[in-house]
């Protein structure tokens, strides 16, 4: 089987983001973020869920006595802080960065064991029972992160040493699972070791990584399930004694993955393994595992996501349920869960460039993922809902799962690392190329030098998106040569026009893009101009939650209403089909957004007094509703937040 995919990201250092909206976040990222989140996992934030990431490995280092603490996965959280440092390494040299990050590494190398394993959990605590629960204690998802963390600080920096750990960690794993006599024929719990060994594979060209990773994908799901073998060669005895982790559909393992065609299980999970199925498609040309990630793909976004790009409608198992089953209020939609969902769209833009991929890129980019960090970097949600009440989320234990602020820190802190690395790492999510075009999927100012057709371009793209549509691309060709460029028209776009040079011209548009090819000079200028007009958006008949009701969006921004700007009661707040939305920037409000104001109604309380129930009737009085977008919410006066709002 040949490659499939043949598209290509830019190296990170190709790409400087100059953006009005996103430099904010990056800076914030370096600036905030990163050095927050090292004082967290040294357990230096005061009030804040102890991480004890650092003391872990230092115990299992044999520098200092100690018990283990946290989760059996705790060393993620030093790993995906090396990933978020690397990344930003690569784009902004720091010294004092990468020694903290130099001196990192040198800890999880003491940590390591004489024949490459590395894991503080069973060093300090189980130190005889390696892996013999893979179904719970994600040693290969922990395993997967440092690997990660090692090629993005390989790709940064040039330095080998945590490279050279996770190799020999990789050849551990490698010697212990396979179909070979003598060894395991396990796989993970929660998926993520799949999609890293595939980059570790890039990293360093040892073609058994590939073939393991694509063995754990090949042997999952297969009967009788591995995981039931375990359990009983362990005794019966549980690590969680969540008896959800028993079902096959929450970890993806009731059907090998080439049959699978809905979105089962813990949302993470899924998406985390789709992207790897993607990898390994793309790699080695297998056209079942790039069917099981169309159909797949279909059922989440046609079916199983939120228009915000959340996904994990449900909070036991952090899960997907079934088709339309979208409620707002008791939803999941972890921040991790929507990060994964972008992991997998931009690989499925590396074997196929279609814009719908990059659309729900986008959608989970703007929405969900920014509304888990607050503006200060300093506060994090794990869940996205879509409806709050905090009242409800104090006293109701079905909205336990529910915060109405942003926490410090979590045990259980995957989310905010996440949020990191995923920042961190922007600049290659922008464009792919191929052998003779340039396809970008985001519009986000940037300066980026990239060779394509044998020929050096560089790009440079202005814009105040998304707060207008209006993007100039420049490109300048060090040689003259036919190359294309394609931009993409987002599915939310109605009209658009195109100008090269200050000429109108017209595109050809190929599965989304508008294609523009021919030999480029010095300072060629394509400017975009899309219409970005505030609309009312419904939802799928299906979808019982949003019965009646109507959500804001204008270009890839989801809107809320909240108490502060609204009042109390939100529900009782309803908005004609025919009302004028009028968007309006205002500097003022959270370093700058666009807001919508429309004219609505509110039912009258003083006219239902203290009944409960009575006749229904249409006592009403104007309201002036003003939304804001949904990534901002909640960094304000703590209050009532909603997304969907009835229609009258």
């Amino acid at each position: 089987m040949g490659k499939i995919g043949k598209y290509t990201s830019m190296p990170l250092n190709k790409v400087k983001i100059t953006d009005t909206f996103w430099s904010k976040y990056i800076k914030l990222v370096h600036d905030e973020v990163i050095p927050y989140q090292w004082e967290a996992i040294n357990d230096r934030v005061p009030d804040a869920e102890p991480s004890h990431a650092i003391k872990n490995f230092r115990i299992a280092a044999g520098l200092e006595q100690g018990e283990f603490y946290g989760f059996v996965f705790q060393d993620t959280d030093l790993a995906k802080w090396l990933e978020a440092a690397a990344y930003r390494l690569e784009t902004h040299p720091d010294a004092e960065l990468e020694k903290l990050a130099d001196e990192a590494i040198e800890l999880v190398e003491k940590a390591q064991q004489p024949d490459g394993y590395l894991n503080t959990y069973y060093t300090i605590k189980e130190p005889g029972k390696r892996w013999t629960n893979l179904r719970e204690c994600h040693e290969l998802y922990t395993a997967g992160h440092m690997m990660e963390a090692a090629v993005a600080y390989f790709r940064a920096t040039g330095k080998k040493k945590l490279l050279d750990v996770m190799c020999r960690f990789a050849d551990h794993i490698d010697s212990v699972f396979g179909t070979e006599p003598g060894k395991l024929r396990g796989y993970d719990g929660h998926q993520e070791i799949e999609l890293a060994l595939v980059k570790l594979y890039e990293a360093t060209g040892e073609a058994k990584y590939l073939k393991l990773s694509k063995y754990f994908l090949d042997e999952r799901g297969k009967k009788p399930y591995y995981f039931e073998i375990e359990y009983e060669k362990r005794g019966r005895t549980n690590h969680f004694p969540d008896a959800l982790m028993h079902n096959p559909m929450y970890n993806q393992t009731h059907l090998q993955v080439r049959e699978q065609t809905t979105a089962e299980g813990h949302s993470v999970r899924a998406v985390y393994m789709l992207t790897a199925m993607a990898d390994v498609a793309a790699l080695t040309g297998d056209q079942g595992l790039l069917e099981a990630c169309r159909k797949i793909w279909d059922n989440i976004v046609s079916k199983r996501m939120y228009i915000t790009g959340g996904i994990g409608s449900m909070a036991y198992g952090e899960s997907f349920s079934f088709d339309y089953d979208l409620p707002n209020d008791t939803m999941y939609t972890e921040t991790c869960a929507s990060i994964g969902l972008i992991f997998f769209a931009h690989r499925m833009l590396k074997i196929e460039p279609k814009s719908y991929y990059a659309d729900e890129m986008e959608r989970a980019l703007y929405n969900n993922v920014l509304a888990g960090m607050a503006q200060d970097g300093k506060s994090f949600f794990y869940v996205n809902p879509l409806e709050v009440l905090p009242e409800a989320c104090e006293k109701n234990a079905a909205y336990k799962h529910v915060k109405p602020v942003r926490q410090k820190w979590f045990s259980c802190s995957c989310c905010p690392p996440n949020v990191a690395r995923l920042l961190a790492s922007l600049g290659q999510y922008i464009y792919t190329v191929n052998d003779n075009t340039v396809y970008t999927h985001l519009y986000i100012g940037n300066k980026t030098n990239v060779e394509v057709s044998g020929t050096g371009l560089v790009l440079e793209q202005k814009t105040n998106y998304p707060w207008d549509g209006k993007v100039a691309l420049k490109v300048s060709a060090e040689i003259q040569k036919e190359i294309s460029i394609a931009l993409r028209v987002p599915g939310w776009c109605k009209n658009y026009s195109l100008t090269l040079n200050g000429v109108t011209i017209e595109a050809k548009v190929v599965d989304g893009y508008a294609v523009i090819e021919r030999t480029w000079g010095q300072g060629d200028t394509i400017e975009l101009n899309m219409d970005m007009s505030a609309e009312l958006i419904g939802a799928n008949p299906a979808v019982r939650a949003n019965a009646g009701k109507v959500a804001i969006q204008r270009g890839p921004v989801v809107y809320c209403i909240e108490e502060i700007d609204n009042g109390r009661n939100l529900s009782a707040i309803s908005v004609p089909l025919n009302s004028k939305l009028r968007a309006e920037y205002d500097k003022t409000l959270l370093g700058g957004c666009v807001v919508v104001r429309t004219e609505g109604v509110r039912t009258d309380a003083i006219a239902w007094g203290d009944s409960l129930y009575k006749p229904a009737e249409a006592t009403v009085l104007p309201v002036v509703i003003k939304a804001v977008p949904y990534c901002m919410w909640g960094n304000r006066t703590p209050g009532e937040m909603q997304v969907w709002i009835r229609k009258c």
